[in-house]
């Protein structure tokens, strides 16, 4: 099949909300907020999970992969099914198995550590236990379901003005990270109860029931099916019949495929940046948490006051510094910067100096902040109405893709070569910000050339 001419198929097609309907932010705020609220209260413990049940760096790395090989497949799916039946559908189908893999995580946490085999690696040896496999499936689970993000991005898209994206990507982004700073603060408070890890374990399922009813009750539909072409008169009665409950002809009903989605402008560029942002925030993410427990002896608490402060800063700078400098810089001078700020932060966190950590993390937060809901923005504007939800499901795959080799390749480097891991991630993004200033270099030659 061949994309239609986004332009046209705009001109043609009647939509019936968006940007044209005022729809209240707020629920999809909160959905966001929610789900990371319920990931990050497991975050700072997750590593100590995995080591006490026989993994290691290793291992905790391909747990990670885990969720984001199924999400590799899960999420182009889920979000073509979002431009058809609509983004409230596939959220709530999302959330469902997000809380059906806590449930899982809480039975692994409750059954006997019973061994099942053991292995060799290049770091030792191995033990794959029971708790460990239902972890592995609660993962999996979660991301075969886990189309949430580009779904949440897409139902954004929807319902906002162009001129008005970046800075509600920045609300988004901030409610996400306020969600990372109350999280990891309350697996520290929980996690030292006499039930240890399985209370965090239990309030974060209990978060995500809270989604799902906020979803069902409270969350309107951004993206109703929608004419896709000219109703014949003679046919009028089928307006008012079981073909207008129908939709008649949904204009997301013809499925996009990934050879399609790359013939679209700028789209494959979006997608190999989107791919490096999610490798190099991934060998960190992996890595870290690893780092602060074996080399820096930080304790759960420590640890969870580490993401805390990252979450707080990245609040401050995706809420209301980017309000006020959404208006002054552009989407590419705002990603630019960004990675800028991001290169140099990796390079600092190489070092064992807490002072140098802590300067890192206010480069990290900042650049971030800055960066991500900026390069949202303009993937969210390249994409077009029709196809969103298509293509920010395409690009949760390449984030996923990258994952797994980040997760997987993060926990295997750092186990040879401890904290210069973080230079990986640091050389990364110096080449996102060479890509990002040719890019936007070579736009804006080729626009002066198209007005001159």
């Amino acid at each position: 099949m061949s994309v239609p001419d986004r332009d046209a198929d705009r001109m043609n097609s009647v939509k019936t909300t968006g940007v044209n309907a005022p729809v209240s932010l707020f629920p999809i705020l909160l959905v966001n907020f929610i789900g990371t609220l319920g990931y990050s209260i497991i975050l700072p413990f997750l590593i100590i999970i995995v080591i006490r049940f026989g993994g290691d760096e290793l291992m905790y790395g391909i747990m990670g992969a885990t969720y984001s090989f199924f999400q590799l497949i899960g999420a182009p799916l889920l979000g073509n099914w979002s431009d058809m039946y609509g983004r409230k559908k596939i959220l709530l189908l999302s959330q469902a198995g997000t809380f059906l893999a806590w449930i899982l995580f809480i039975v692994a946490l409750l059954i006997p550590d019973t061994e099942l085999f053991q292995f060799s690696t290049l770091q030792g040896s191995l033990l794959l236990t029971l708790p460990l496999v239902i972890l592995f499936f609660a993962r999996a689970l979660d991301g075969i379901t886990g189309g949430n993000v580009s779904v949440a991005n897409a139902y954004l898209a929807d319902v906002t003005e162009e001129k008005d994206r970046k800075r509600n990507f920045g609300k988004m982004a901030a409610a996400a990270n306020l969600g990372f700073i109350i999280g990891p603060a309350m697996a520290g408070v929980l996690g030292a109860t006499v039930l240890g890890e399985l209370l965090p374990v239990i309030a974060a399922m209990l978060i995500s029931l809270i989604a799902i009813f906020v979803i069902a009750f409270i969350m309107p539909e951004s993206n109703p099916c929608r004419l896709s072409e000219l109703v014949d008169d003679k046919r009028i009665n089928k307006i008012f019949g079981q073909e207008l409950k129908d939709c008649y002809h949904l204009t997301g009903a013809e499925k996009i495929g990934f050879k399609d989605v790359l013939r679209l402008r700028n789209i494959p560029f979006m997608l190999l940046l989107y791919f490096l942002i999610f490798l190099a925030f991934n060998f960190f993410y992996v890595a870290f948490p690893v780092h602060a427990v074996q080399s820096l002896n930080w304790s759960l608490l420590k640890l969870g006051v580490f993401f805390s402060l990252i979450g707080f800063i990245l609040v401050l700078v995706q809420g209301p510094v980017l309000s006020k400098i959404s208006d002054k810089f552009t989407d590419g001078m705002l990603s630019i910067t960004g990675s800028l700020l991001l290169a140099m932060s990796f390079f600092l966190f190489s070092s064992n100096n807490e002072l140098f950590i802590f300067i890192g993390v206010l480069l990290f937060s900042g650049g971030n902040g800055i960066m991500w809901p900026s390069f949202l923005s303009y993937l969210s504007k390249v994409a077009g109405q029709k196809y969103q939800g298509a293509v920010q499901g395409y690009a949760s795959s390449a984030g996923s893709l990258a994952s797994i080799i980040g997760l997987i390749a993060g926990g295997f480097i750092y186990g040879l070569l401890g904290v210069k891991t973080f230079l990986i991630p640091g050389l990364l993004f110096l080449l996102i910000f060479g890509l990002l200033i040719l890019f936007f270099v070579i736009k804006k030659s080729y626009l002066s050339k198209i007005n001159g």
